[in-house]
Parts: C-alpha cells; structure tokens; sequence
C-alpha cells in the first residue's frame, strides 16, 4: 500500500509542474505515505491494492493529511510575513487548496489572521473551491456515480 501511494503521490508531482516546486506537497505527500505504512503494519495486510477500501482509505489519508499540511503552509507563510522573510508563493498555497485543502486554508486565514483582507487572494481561494467542487462533480460523472 504505501508504494502504490508512494507512486500515485510523486507520480503527481512529476506530471504536474507547479507541484514539484511546491515543499508543503511534498510534505503532504510524506505524510500520507507514512500513514499508510502505519496502518499497514499495524492494523492490517492489504491483499488487493485497487480495492474500494484502498481508494476509500487513500481519500481518507490524503484529506486529512492535505488540510493539515494547508494550515501549516498558512502558519509559516504568516510568521514569514511577520519577520519579512521568504514567503509562501501565493500559487503554492492555491494549489493546496484545490487538492482538497481549502478547509485547513479557511481554518488558517481564520486562526493565523492571515491573507483576509487581500480582495484578489479571496477571489482566487473561492475560485479554487468552485473548481475542486467541479472536479469532483465531474469525476464522479464520469464514473456514473451520478
């Protein structure tokens, strides 16, 4: 299971560009795999990698895991705009949210007081959410789920 995440994962990363340049995907990336190999060590031996609890699991980890890491990159992006340093490049943080992490991004604007007043970052944030919604929405066309 974590190779086959593993794979999935930096197999993104590869063929999306702005996700190789992007440490919190990677981080998030990093996370996911560790979970799976958690889970797979202790709790259970995966037998079929495409079965539907293996997708469903994945789903579960990568939510999870892409929010947390969101409302990190919020956490640093804001203490680096305190102290006048690098900053988080406002694409990195619009790409985490459209991978799922818009609810860690709302939760960091809401704790860390951060990119809230700026009109055009709230306009793209919400953008990025019609989008994943879309996306999903196709998808699961796609499949005939709907």
């Amino acid at each position: 299971m974590p190779m086959v995440f593993t794979i999935f994962l930096l197999g993104l990363a590869v063929l999306i560009y702005p996700l190789r340049r992007n440490r919190f995907y990677l981080l998030n990336a990093a996370m996911v795999i560790g979970a799976s190999y958690y889970v797979e060590n202790h709790w259970f031996r995966v037998e079929n990698i495409f079965s539907y609890k293996i997708i469903l699991l994945f789903l579960v980890f990568h939510i999870v895991c892409i929010n947390l890491t969101t409302f990190i990159a919020y956490g640093v992006d804001k203490r680096a705009a305190v102290r006048r340093a690098w900053r988080v490049p406002e694409n990195d943080l619009h790409a985490l949210e459209f991978l799922g992490g818009w609810i860690g991004a709302w939760f960091g604007q809401k704790v860390f007081r951060h990119k809230t007043a700026k009109k055009s970052f709230q306009n793209m944030f919400h953008l990025m959410i019609i989008l994943e919604f879309a996306a999903i929405w196709g998808i699961l066309k796609f499949l005939g789920l709907i």
